[in-house]
């Protein structure tokens, strides 16, 4: 249930902020609770302890956009965060319709431009991480991603369960982590998204460090960085990665460059090369 969804984030985080972080004294002894207590955030968003409680139970639907900033701010949520929790209270109050299915047809016009992006590694991602398409150098890159069928090609799933993804990424622990908050994304559209639900059971029992990732409840959209890659055909090659988004259907194209006339470019060049000869 939606509600569900708002009250299991809303005990995460509180969990997460210790009392030294908002200027409350810490005490003498073991305090049970990690993080700070209830009624300490209650106080700090400025309602009661009761009405917070109802909150975390998800018995409590329709709190104001007032509660809202207030208990991000004492939750010190940054702003994916707090656009996450302002968009889960807004299902729970059932001021969001439901949301269409996951989209997975890839337009002709996005194939077109997997092909004229070449050499640069292009996919295109379903909102959780699916591989709906992607020219050669994109499946090049992501080294033997193209050994499992298409149905189960997944991003998320490759980073925590392919044997390869853990020398591939520079910083795997990096990447790791920006996938699981990028997951939780999609919970602010569709709360209760069957795929990210299937996905998220699949991952948690094959990767207790996907379990631990996902149960910080991290939110975090992804946008271009840098990424580095440790890759045997080519080496160590560091790229700068743009996501782009073509609606609000979940669809992404993720692109992979490099500045022109630098060795990672070459690297880039090379890998296009070692795919066209294999």
């Amino acid at each position: 249930m939606s509600s569900t969804a708002l009250a299991a984030f809303l005990r995460a985080r509180r969990a997460r902020v210790r009392p030294e972080d908002v200027g409350l004294p810490v005490g003498v002894g073991l305090r049970r609770t990690p993080g700070l207590r209830r009624e300490e955030l209650a106080a700090l968003a400025g309602v009661s302890v009761d009405y917070y409680i109802r909150l975390e139970q998800g018995k409590e639907r329709n709190p104001s956009s007032a509660v809202l900033g207030a208990l991000a701010n004492a939750l010190q949520l940054d702003d994916d965060a707090r656009a996450h929790l302002f968009a889960l209270a807004d299902h729970a109050a059932r001021r969001r319709p439901v949301r269409r299915p996951a989209a997975r047809t890839v337009p002709a016009g996005l194939r077109l431009l997997l092909e004229n992006l070449r050499p640069c590694p292009s996919l295109v991602l379903g909102r959780t991480g699916d591989v709906l398409a992607a020219n050669p150098e994109g499946y090049a890159l992501y080294q033997g991603l193209t050994d499992w069928p298409p149905e189960q090609r997944n991003t998320v799933r490759y980073i925590f369960r392919h044997p390869l993804a853990r020398t591939l990424f520079a910083d795997w622990q990096t990447t790791a982590a920006g996938a699981v908050a990028d997951l939780r994304t999609v919970l602010a559209t569709d709360p209760e998204a069957p795929d990210v639900a299937a996905l998220v059971e699949e991952l948690s029992a094959a990767s207790p460090e996907f379990a631990s990732l996902w149960a910080r409840h991290d939110v975090r959209r992804k946008v271009g960085t840098q990424k580095a890659f440790h890759h045997p055909a080519v080496g160590t090659v560091t790229t700068t990665w743009e996501v782009l988004r073509t609606s609000d259907d979940g669809i992404r194209i993720t692109v992979f460059q490099a500045e022109p006339g630098t060795p990672d470019h070459d690297a880039l060049s090379l890998l296009a090369l070692a795919e066209a000869t294999r």
